[in-house]
């Protein structure tokens, strides 16, 4: 009798398992990833390409899509595919950061199974590992609507990607070596549209009509200002919100930021520029796509309209305007703003401060004066198998020290279903930007000068944008509210990748004492494992 209703309870669950699978679509990719030679500012280099492809082939999808996506590493060193604001639903194992999964090795593959859990918007990947995202290897994500949830604009006549971003002629391993004996990065060679240099990407409208553009800034070291000769941009959708329309000549995509914009091809039938340039650099970079009209009577002429260069206050004023929209669904049917985040009693305050300290006589980067270094287990599966040494919890602090730089394997605790109030202080001169894997938090201040208490003021507690990448101005604060509503071992990381690379990350331990399938999925059974993981067992879903 008991084995009877052990064999009944399995199949009860299999069964519910199978309805519950059931009811969202399975979209499955197979990527081979190799280097080629690509040309994108005209000097031959080595590019990372995935199916032959630079940038690589997008991802589409809808809202709560399983999407399974096997990876062949043909390179001949480890690899890793992460994405980019996908915020994988109690599921940090598919992340894809050296933090919580084993690198794939050369000449194997790994099978990403991930859903696009509660989500709607526009994303992107990358590799994550090393510097391998100064090669390529990233594409575009886009996560539509489900049919029957309502959208706040017309239908849109056409969708385009533009994934855009600095660019180095060298490549990838002689920059890493460049970090790696203790120099900084070079100044950029120049600024790509989808892997391709000035005017040599065309994207075609039909006069009258209106097309939306969802913008990436994929680059490693600069942020972006980008418009549209004689056209002005609505703002739709920001990381996965939908946001108050505004309209705006020209918009400002800091490192690892998405936004959508729709377009209405309503000048004069000929050819214009899109155009992207570099913003706070001393030197400008500029690169130009064309937008063409299908009855073009003409090829573009002019300039290309020139843009903000090293104004902070516009920048600042820009970001301050940008808003969600309060009567919008988002991926379920109930409006954004149902979500009263401003009247939640933050459970604990997080402040991190970035520095640029030399250690050992090294160039190095760091929070808190913590300068993450990885260590040689991922710090996921050390806490799933309770590997002892391989991190400590506490290991960086939740103030700032004022104190020297030292080097170690960063990792906050924090409690599954707090509501964090995370401050970014940048006591620097450059603009930082921040990104943090699993979740989306609401953007209530930022401001010049030094935080104090007396800043929450000044939050915005109805309307602000909810994200997952921020920016934060030279000698500035950025405040974030948190709900910490995703367990797992979660990346929180510097978007300027030398800075990343050089130890301006750690991980965030989002933890449930209740070991549950509510809070979080087990182990994949396909999980790599690796250093001190080695020779463990893992558990079928």
């Amino acid at each position: 009798m008991g084995d009877y209703r052990a064999v009944s309870w399995v199949l009860l669950v299999f069964v519910l398992v199978t309805c519950i699978s059931g009811e969202d679509p399975y979209r499955f990719f197979t990527w081979n990833v190799t280097y080629g030679d690509i040309y994108p500012l005209g000097v031959k280099q080595q590019g990372i390409l995935i199916n032959g492809q630079f940038p690589g082939p997008p991802i589409e999808s809808v809202t709560n899509d399983n999407l399974i996506i096997s990876v062949y590493n043909s390179l001949d060193e480890p690899f890793l595919l992460s994405w980019n604001g996908v915020q994988q639903r109690r599921n940090s194992w598919q992340d894809g950061v050296y933090g919580t999964n084993c690198p794939i090795p050369p000449g194997k593959n790994f099978t990403y199974v991930l859903q696009v859990k509660d989500q709607i918007g526009s994303y992107f990947y990358f590799p994550s590992l090393a510097f391998h995202k100064a090669a390529g290897g990233y594409g575009g994500i886009k996560i539509s609507s489900r049919p029957l949830i309502p959208v706040p604009f017309p239908p849109p006549a056409g969708d385009y990607t533009i994934l855009a971003g600095d660019w180095y002629k060298k490549n990838h391993t002689d920059l890493k070596a460049i970090l790696d004996g203790g120099g900084d990065l070079p100044f950029p060679d120049g600024l790509l549209i989808n892997g391709r240099g000035s005017n040599g990407y065309t994207f075609t409208v039909d006069q009258g009509k209106t097309y939306r553009f969802r913008i990436s800034n994929v680059g490693i070291a600069t942020s972006l200002n980008f418009r549209i000769q004689g056209h002005k941009m609505l703002l739709v959708e920001v990381e996965g919100t939908h946001a108050l329309q505004n309209t705006y000549s020209s918009l400002d995509i800091h490192l690892g930021q998405s936004y959508s914009v729709l377009v209405t091809a309503d000048q004069p039938a000929q050819d214009y520029y899109i155009v992207v340039s570099t913003r706070f650099t001393s030197q400008v970079l500029t690169t130009t796509s064309t937008l063409h009209y299908s009855n073009s009577a003409g090829r573009v002429s002019g300039p290309p309209p020139g843009g903000p260069t090293i104004q902070i206050d516009w920048s600042l004023n820009q970001a301050r305007s940008i808003r969600r929209n309060l009567t919008a669904s988002g991926p379920r049917p109930n409006p954004q703003g149902s979500y009263h985040y401003g009247l939640i009693n933050t459970t604990h305050t997080i402040r991190l401060a970035n520095s640029a300290p030399v250690i050992s006589g090294k160039q190095r980067y760091a929070v808190n004066s913590v300068s993450f270094i990885p260590a040689d287990t991922p710090l996921k599966l050390a806490d799933y198998f309770k590997i002892s040494g391989v991190f400590n919890l506490g290991s960086i602090p939740d103030n700032p020290t004022g104190g020297g730089g030292y080097l170690q394997t960063s990792v906050m605790a924090a409690d599954f279903r707090g509501f964090a109030e995370v401050v970014f202080e940048n006591p620097e001169d450059t603009l930082q930007s921040w990104h943090i894997d699993g979740h989306n938090f609401f953007v209530v201040g930022m401001d010049g000068g030094q935080w104090t208490p007396s800043s929450r003021l000044s939050y915005n507690l109805r309307d602000t944008i909810s994200r997952c990448t921020v920016q934060v101005y030279p000698k500035s604060w950025t405040a974030l509210y948190m709900p910490l509503d995703n367990v797992g071992m979660w990346n929180v990381r510097s978007e300027n990748w030398a800075r990343q690379y050089l130890g301006q990350q750690f991980y965030l331990r989002v933890y449930s004492p209740a070991n549950s399938w509510r809070d979080e999925f087990p182990i994949p059974k396909n999980a790599l494992l690796c250093g001190r993981a080695l020779g463990r067992r893992t558990r079928p879903l």
